[in-house]
């Protein structure tokens, strides 16, 4: 589809120091309705240039004070004109003077005596990509503006109500391990345990979104230390062993060295290993195990979450992981997932240098992995 140009907001300097040239030129382009200045040499042409700033140049390449290759140099070198595009005028066919207009930043040629068609057509084709440049410009300036108002929007939304949720959050931790059953009867103990859940999703759903942001805008810093990962997830199985007691889920460490240290962001690798096992135990089925395992394999460390849950099909597999098919399923308690904690594990992970994979089979489980350089293997490098 032709884009639709409207010649009169487009302004065309035409510079020749031949009075007839100008007057013809000037008719021509006048007849397709663009907006014309003249000059009459290349002092007075560098002068309407800063008084008039045109969106195009036709420019004689012979003239007496200054010649158009000249003008066009002193045009490149000033940042406000540098990217008016030029069309020479010259009769001038020869091959160096055309690279010449070329080297000194000219956009195309058009030859003395001037063929009317061969004329309008390369001013239309110049005026085009003029037009089509402001159309990227406009849209890329939009765009900016979208993004930055995306990303204000979600840092006010987790920032300022991941404060107040995490109040409530503790609030409802105390109740429930203080309001047993017995006391408050099973009926409202039940609705107690969901509220306290749902607290627990909502907030980690905060503070998930707060990251992403954060990282997506640039904004969160990798602070490399020295981390024994093995306490980290260790840290994280505690945490969420209340969690997984609610569904009758276990959560055990198999397979563990006495020790791996990696050099990482030891928040960032929290914030994967609570991920997964909070995954993990939301597409658990009751009285089942959770297992997290870690090896070390050709200098990585290789943490591994394990489940016997829902599992997932190959088309439900072919989603995952990807930021433009944003895939969620439900947990088999009806728990929801935003999917954006696997989007922000692997961001995590690729940033501490490592990969993050799964493997899955619809009814059967889920195991997903990540790897992270060994210190020691980074120290031979």
């Amino acid at each position: 589809m032709e884009m639709k140009i409207t010649p009169e907001e487009y302004k065309i300097l035409i510079v020749d120091d031949v009075i007839s040239n100008v007057l013809l030129l000037k008719v021509l382009l006048k007849g397709e309705k663009y907006t014309i200045v003249t000059a009459n040499n290349g002092t007075e042409a560098l002068r309407q240039v800063e008084a008039e700033l045109p969106d195009l140049i036709l420019l004689d390449v012979m003239m007496p004070d200054l010649s158009g290759f000249e003008v066009a140099e002193s045009l490149k070198r000033d940042e406000r004109y540098s990217e008016i595009p030029l069309i020479f005028l010259t009769a001038l066919n020869g091959t160096a003077d055309i690279v010449k207009g070329f080297q000194v930043g000219g956009n195309d040629f058009i030859s003395k005596p001037f063929n009317k068609e061969e004329l309008l057509i390369r001013v239309k084709h110049q005026i085009s990509l003029i037009a089509a440049k402001r159309i990227i410009m406009a849209q890329k300036e939009e765009l900016q503006r979208t993004i930055m108002g995306r990303d204000k929007l979600y840092s006010i939304i987790a920032h300022d109500l991941r404060s107040p949720m995490g109040s409530i959050k503790m609030v409802l931790n105390m109740l429930t391990l203080s309001l047993p059953a017995e006391v408050i009867g099973e009926e409202m103990f039940d609705l107690l345990n969901s509220a306290n859940q749902t607290t627990e999703e909502l907030f980690s759903l905060l503070d998930n979104l707060l990251k992403w942001t954060k990282s997506q805008v640039g904004r969160l810093n990798v602070v490399y230390q020295e981390v024994d990962i093995r306490q980290v997830v260790q840290g994280v199985i505690e945490i969420f062993t209340m969690v997984g007691e609610l569904k009758k889920i276990s959560i055990q460490l198999v397979d563990s060295p006495e020790e791996a240290t990696v050099r990482a962001d030891a928040d960032m690798i929290k914030t994967v290993v609570r991920n997964l096992i909070s995954n993990a135990i939301k597409f658990s089925h009751e009285n089942s195990v959770v297992q997290v395992c870690l090896k070390e394999e050709d200098g990585f460390v290789v943490v591994s979450v394990k489940d016997s849950g829902c599992g997932m099909d190959e088309a439900q597999q072919r989603k995952l992981l990807h930021t433009d098919t944003h895939f969620s399923t439900f947990g088999t308690k009806n728990e929801e997932g935003s999917g954006l904690g696997l989007l922000l594990c692997l961001d995590f992970v690729q940033k501490n240098g490592g990969k993050l994979w799964f493997e899955s089979t619809k009814g059967v489980g889920s195991t997903f992995y990540f790897s992270i350089p060994l210190k020691k293997s980074l120290d031979l490098l």
